[in-house]
């Protein structure tokens, strides 16, 4: 039986949104830092529009031509609005990002669920 994309997805979704909740950490924690610049990742979204997906190879000896592994750092945010500490954190709009990334991992772990369900349902007869 051949791995189903669809659980790679949710794990390289999973890493983003954990990537995403430290950096949203970070943000809280230096919410009283001078000067702090709030940072953010790139949306997932432009993270799969960079990925390539191709075949995957399964013995060492194939050709691995084309494939680009998704990669995510931290940027700081555009035009952030600096506070009079010099400090662009703010407190309310690091509370939705949370909200966010928590809502997105529930959906995540749901789909998991759902399908790995739906795939047990096939394999039993």
């Amino acid at each position: 039986m051949q791995p189903v994309n669809l659980f790679d997805l949710a794990a390289q979704q999973a890493r983003w949104l954990s990537v995403r909740q430290a950096a949203v950490a970070g943000n809280v924690a230096n919410v009283n830092t001078p000067g702090y610049r709030t940072v953010d990742v790139e949306p997932f979204e432009s993270v799969l529009n960079n990925t390539r997906v191709a075949m995957q190879a399964t013995d060492a000896s194939h050709n691995q031509n084309g494939v680009t592994p998704a990669s995510f750092g931290l940027n700081e945010a555009d035009d952030p609005k600096l506070l009079p500490s010099k400090n662009s954190v703010v407190m309310e709009e690091e509370l939705v990002k949370a909200g966010e990334i928590r809502r997105a991992f529930e959906l995540n772990t749901a789909i998991v669920k759902s399908f790995h369900r739906m795939m047990m349902m096939t394999t039993r007869t």
